[in-house]
């Protein structure tokens, strides 16, 4: 059996493909470098991240980008022999535009090297590329309108103004031909990630719709020729959980159709998992699959019935999932850096850590403050349990209060938890903890410590347990036997896409990891030895 999330953790608008016995899904990562993440499986229960295509400078150059900016919904197919990606770097989130740049690279395998990108156009996020039978290739994506009133969608937001189509020439890199929106989306309105797929002469179309909170959902159309009219299927949406609460997976929308060589139907979406009281998802958008069915009137279903996703899907070849790890431990003694870990916005990662300078260490180099959108020193790993617990040993001589390094557990700059080590005029090298608790203006920061605890000389392990919506910080001098808990219990609830803002004011996920920051402008580095990760 399949048990969704089959991608635990920040995994957000799945693209799906098939190629072969082999699939693959695509994933958002936002501000997080390399851009995209690309998983694969050959019994959809089991999936290994075999690539993040957009890892140079050339691809992607994310610096100053806002938080929930970035790679927006890649669109991942395979036609003429090539893997060809579609992505969208965003550059502006808040405010009346998205300033949204659509590209396309190609690679003649999913492990690359990925080609230099071609740029495609601007007028709207969630690009998709639909290869038809014909050979004509047909890019479609939403239509973004900063304007109060709108000329083509019929939903209730008139920013998503239907989906766009037009024609891609593959000979010339460019788009021929006349733009036509095709989609006005249904009346839940938001319309959104466009994917095409054609089947018994007709062209299908499913979008997300709803927003990215409790109301997302997979609307599914169809029409007789590409560019409409489609009509909306008989229940209008193929997956959603907005009409029920009780569902373990919420928020579910946004994904995309593949059949298996013998001709079963699988879909994906996004979906988060809410822990009470509040309902947050403090694991972020994950990734999810669903058992589909068609029927004698031409429309895809859920083989369950109804609307609702699955969390027990029926596998290829009753597959059985294997179990995962309940602990991870890494020594960084390779030349490469675990490929679990991302860091933020640059791509540049020689100027914030090196793992050649010191054998068996991470070496941060401290840049801007944490929370920068252009330079700041942070490697992390998704969190992908509601309960777990990180460890690492830390070498850091701070020689100002500018200069901290530590762990953290981090979703944005307006919402994280820090322990790190600093020093003090008063009482010397000492602990800190550094907090903004989601709701805290602009990003400010607390300190639930205060001014922190002297921890003289040498190397100094650092812990964080998360059970649900608690944290706990603890700490230890290196060779001591036992950890000492540290601070108030903080609320981790906050490091989720509901914390602060909403679940419309951010769409990401929640980190845990290592950072160093020095605000002289010193580059100070910081060594850890190790980072320990378990789920508990």
């Amino acid at each position: 059996m399949i048990h969704n999330p089959i991608l635990p953790g920040f995994n957000p608008d799945p693209s799906f493909v098939r190629v072969g016995e082999d699939y693959y899904i695509a994933t958002s990562t936002f501000e997080w470098y390399p851009g995209v993440q690309i998983h694969h499986s050959r019994d959809l229960a089991n999936w290994t991240l075999v690539s993040r295509p957009l890892n140079r400078a050339s691809q992607l150059d994310m610096r100053g980008n806002p938080d929930s900016g970035g790679v927006w919904a890649p669109c991942l197919s395979h036609a003429d022999g090539l893997f060809w990606l579609v992505y969208t770097d965003v550059k502006r989130f808040e405010g009346s535009f998205k300033d949204a740049h659509n590209y396309i690279v190609t690679s003649p395998t999913i492990e690359g090297p990925w080609s230099d990108p071609v740029y495609i156009n601007s007028s709207g996020f969630d690009p998709s590329l639909f290869h038809d039978d014909d050979g004509r290739k047909w890019f479609v994506n939403m239509q973004w309108n900063h304007r109060p009133k709108a000329s083509n969608t019929i939903g209730r937001h008139p920013a998503f103004d239907g989906i766009l189509l037009q024609e891609w020439d593959a000979k010339t890199k460019s788009l021929v031909g006349p733009i036509r929106n095709i989609f006005a989306g249904s009346p839940l309105g938001l319309v959104e990630a466009p994917h095409l797929f054609k089947r018994n002469g007709w062209y299908y179309l499913t979008t997300a719709e709803g927003g990215t909170g409790y109301e997302h959902a997979v609307t599914m159309a169809r029409s007789r020729t590409i560019d409409g009219t489609y009509e909306l299927h008989p229940n209008q949406y193929l997956i959603t959980s907005k009409d029920n609460p009780e569902a373990v997976l919420q928020r579910s929308g946004h994904g995309q159709y593949v059949e298996t060589p013998e001709g079963d139907v699988y879909h994906t979406h996004l979906c988060g998992r809410p822990l009470a009281p509040k309902r947050r998802c403090t694991l972020g958008r994950e990734t999810g699959i669903q058992k589909c069915v068609w029927k004698e009137d031409g429309w895809l279903y859920l083989e369950q019935g109804g609307v609702v996703p699955a969390v027990e899907v029926q596998a290829l070849n009753d597959a059985m999932k294997v179990p995962e790890p309940i602990e991870i431990l890494r020594t960084f003694d390779s030349a490469a850096l675990p490929n679990e870990f991302q860091w933020l916005r640059t791509p540049e990662p020689e100027r914030i850590f090196t793992l050649s300078e010191r054998a068996g260490h991470l070496r941060l180099f401290g840049r801007e403050g944490i929370g920068s959108w252009f330079e700041q020193a942070l490697v992390a790993r998704r969190q992908e349990h509601h309960r777990f617990r990180v460890e690492t040993r830390l070498e850091f001589s701070p020689e100002t209060y500018q200069q901290v390094a530590g762990i953290t557990h981090y979703y944005n700059r307006y919402k994280f938890h820090a322990l790190g080590v600093s020093t003090d005029e008063e009482i010397g090298r000492c602990l800190i903890v550094l907090s903004v608790p989601g709701d805290y203006p602009a990003g400010k920061l607390t300190f639930p410590i205060g001014q922190g605890i002297a921890i003289g000389d040498g190397p100094v392990d650092l812990a964080m347990e998360v059970i649900d919506n608690d944290l706990q910080f603890f700490w230890r001098l290196s060779g001591d036997p036992d950890w000492q808990a540290l601070g108030p219990v903080l609320d981790a609830g906050v490091i989720s896409d509901e914390g602060g803002f909403g679940e419309h004011g951010s769409f990401t996920g929640a980190f845990t990891g290592m950072f160093c920051f020095d605000i002289t402008g010193g580059a100070k580095p910081a060594d850890f030895d190790h980072f320990f990760y378990r789920r508990l």
